[in-house]
């Protein structure tokens, strides 16, 4: 090994510069730093990016998801189908409007909701139906739609880390968050690849729910502040209904302009990254590179592992091995059942979302990944799938 194995490659670093801070400075020097032209303008942009007709800034995507479900009226004593297997968020915000998250098990190679369990599960009470594009791959749309349509549920998707990621629909590559449900539902936390610091956005061809979006974002406020700033005469705001602080600021909006800008660039090299660890993972038996559907094209959000018995050390030690080798890693999708917050929700067995979570690893991954970075993870790699008393990782 060389000297880079003395200092750390994290799992992930956000890719921000000096494009990013001038943004940012513009906007706080302009006096207007909440919710103003900067948001109106990104919201715009990303509308245009993903081809959705409408799309709404708010704080995160959990505040997303909350104002999704509370906008298609999910409340106390309803369901809502969804995955364990995902950031707890997602069950979080189905809670938030009083709402139980049913949890279905997940297709083992994709890591995505089965869409054939989700109809075992639909009850009286279900009110909606929560996919997660797993770590930015694409779920299996089309089946999960048709039994939405059947029994008139609206989808919400969880695409949090989708940004980017595109679906083959009816022969038509499609950007996620078009959306092929009836909202989608981003994240642009320092994790993601597209980063606004924290932030979310929500899509949807359906205007008055973006009308909705946008009065719940902002206290139940009938007038926006920037239409009461260019107002010629003295006007009154009203609150017809409860609603919530869920607001971006400007500041970060700028940022997200700039990063969406870029974002072109950052996918193509992290597609690239992927596709080399790809072939790399092809020669060291017992890890397993990611299931890709045809009919999918991810943005590797994140590089998803498994770990099977044919590796000489189990998943954990594989970990902490790397780690004092300098190699940062994560462990496999968290289990929202396997939680404290949510160890008493009734639940049916889970058994492949139990196995993913403990038998898969997430590699280092980011745009500004060097290629002596990358080939130093996969020279550890290498070295441990030899037989240990062979050699030691040098």
């Amino acid at each position: 090994m060389n000297s880079l194995s003395l200092r750390r490659i994290p799992v992930a670093r956000p890719s921000l510069g000096e494009a990013e801070a001038a943004a940012a400075r513009r906007a706080i020097l302009s006096g207007w730093i909440t919710q103003g032209p900067e948001v109106a303008a990104f919201e715009e942009e990303f509308a245009a990016y993903v081809g959705a007709a409408h799309a709404c800034a708010v704080s995160s995507c959990t505040t997303a998801l909350h104002l999704a479900l509370h906008a298609l009226d999910v409340g106390p004593g309803d369901e809502v189908i969804t995955v364990s297997h995902t950031f707890i968020a997602t069950a979080n915000a189905i809670r938030y409007c009083g709402a139980r998250p049913v949890f279905v098990d997940i297709d083992p190679r994709t890591y995505n909701i089965d869409p054939t369990q989700i109809e075992a599960a639909i009850t009286p009470r279900t009110r909606a139906i929560v996919p997660v594009h797993q770590i930015g791959l694409p779920c299996d749309m089309s089946p999960l739609l048709e039994i939405a349509g059947r029994h008139q549920l609206p989808v919400v998707e969880d695409a949090a880390c989708a940004i980017g990621s595109e679906l083959l629909v009816d022969r038509t590559w499609e950007r996620i968050g078009r959306p092929q449900g009836t909202v989608a539902c981003f994240s642009f936390h320092p994790r993601k690849i597209l980063t606004t610091g924290d932030g979310g956005m929500l899509t949807t061809s359906d205007p008055n729910l973006d009308r909705k979006f946008r009065l719940l974002r902002q206290h139940g406020m009938s007038i926006p502040d920037t239409a009461r700033h260019e107002a010629k005469s003295v006007v009154f705001e009203n609150y017809p209904v409860v609603g919530f602080n869920y607001r971006m600021t400007d500041i970060q909006a700028a940022i997200g302009r700039v990063q969406l800008a870029r974002f072109p660039e950052m996918l193509d090299r992290r597609i690239a990254l992927a596709a080399k660890y790809t072939r790399a993972l092809r020669g060291i038996p017992g890890l397993v590179s990611p299931f890709i559907p045809v009919n999918t094209c991810p943005n590797y959000q994140s590089y998803a592992v498994q770990v099977t018995n044919a590796f000489p050390i189990q998943r954990d030690v594989l970990m902490q091995t790397l780690l004092e080798h300098g190699v940062s890693t994560r462990r496999g999708i968290m289990n929202i059942h396997q939680e404290p917050a949510y160890a008493e929700e009734p639940h049916q067995p889970l058994p492949r979302s139990e196995r993913a979570r403990d038998g898969v690893i997430l590699l280092p991954l980011y745009d500004a990944m060097t290629e002596d970075e990358q080939a130093y993870v996969i020279g550890v790699l290498e070295d441990l799938a030899l037989d240990n008393n062979s050699r030691e990782v040098q």
